[in-house]
């Protein structure tokens, strides 16, 4: 069983989107990685920080699903990270409302010794200052150390996000995130030039549209599964991350090859996170459900074709 270390936030999210709104409901990045990961065969542990505010059941959860929380700080008195926000009918952009840090203005990232020798690290988006803590942490270099970013510390902590980006073996963005940190406007040349930052594996995500994987001059893409009903986009780059290196620390295979399979597993689990608001999808999805659903990737990518 692979070992699986998730550094992110566990948040409060409201959310608003066309079909309705939540109050404050269970969210936050390491939150949706470590539900997806826990589908796998996988040793999980988290490092996050909270207040007292967030419910036990939340807790439970996470405990329930087999992922160590022994390195989720709880401040007495102190108020969990809570985001709002507001999505346009297109679903693909949205309006942040309101962004409370509380706790997370003090997180400093403790890695458990259980965990300093993880196979692979996740850094969920968080400031790259922190997930450079924990990479320094590590007894060992793990076999992979996945990052994933976003604009915000593009536009407030671009020399930190490029030292952290430089200890990285995978980077895992979205399209427009791509273009802004390399200045190129096609995804294959924004490849090119982030591999001249460190990383060896680069993953562009294009929302309902797929995911773009690179390495080198080799290049896969994994389309997205088309949903009847789609409600709630806020976790799915997360669920995506997770069921990504979830899978890769299950499998203790970093191949090119390997990295397409982990690609459709990670697409996979996000096509079900939209389904609901927040993170009441991942929480009662079954293993039947996702491989049936994998099947149905199969077919939607699979053809023959009579080449002269």
């Amino acid at each position: 069983m692979g070992k699986l270390l998730i550094v992110g936030t566990v948040a409060f999210d409201a959310i608003e989107t066309p079909f309705g709104k939540t109050d404050k409901i269970l969210g936050g990045a390491a939150t949706y990685i470590g539900l997806a990961a826990s589908q796998f065969d996988v040793d999980s542990a988290i490092i996050s920080i909270v207040g007292d505010d967030l419910p036990q059941e939340y807790l439970d959860l996470l405990t329930d699903r087999g992922i160590d929380i022994s390195a989720l700080e709880i401040v007495k008195g102190g108020k969990t990270f809570f985001w709002s926000g507001k999505y346009h009918n297109d679903l693909n952009s949205r309006d942040t409302l309101a962004t409370e840090l509380n706790t997370l203005e003090d997180f400093n990232p403790v890695v458990p010794e259980d965990y300093s020798d993880a196979d692979v690290v996740m850094l969920g988006n968080l400031h790259p200052m922190v997930q450079l803590s924990v990479i320094n942490q590590m007894k060992k270099r793990p076999k992979l150390i996945i990052l994933d970013t976003m604009n915000f510390w593009m536009d407030n902590a671009l020399k930190d996000l490029m030292e952290v980006i430089n200890h990285i073996d995978v980077l895992t963005i979205n399209d427009e995130e791509a273009r802004q940190l390399t200045g190129e406007y096609s995804l294959v040349k924004a490849a090119q030039k982030i591999f001249t930052m460190g990383p060896k594996y680069v993953v562009i995500k294009k929302g309902e549209h797929g995911a773009l994987l690179f390495n080198e001059d080799q290049i896969f893409f994994a389309p997205a599964l088309p949903l009847e009903e789609v409600f709630d986009p806020t976790g799915a780059g997360d669920t995506f991350a997770g069921g990504f290196s979830g899978y890769l620390a299950a499998s203790d295979d970093s191949s090119f090859e390997n990295m397409k399979k982990a690609i459709i597993h990670g697409s996979n689990l996000a096509s079900f996170s939209v389904e609901k608001f927040g993170a009441e999808r991942m929480i009662h999805l079954e293993r039947k459900e996702i491989r049936e659903r994998l099947h149905q990737f199969k077919k939607l990518t699979q053809f023959d074709i009579e080449l002269q």
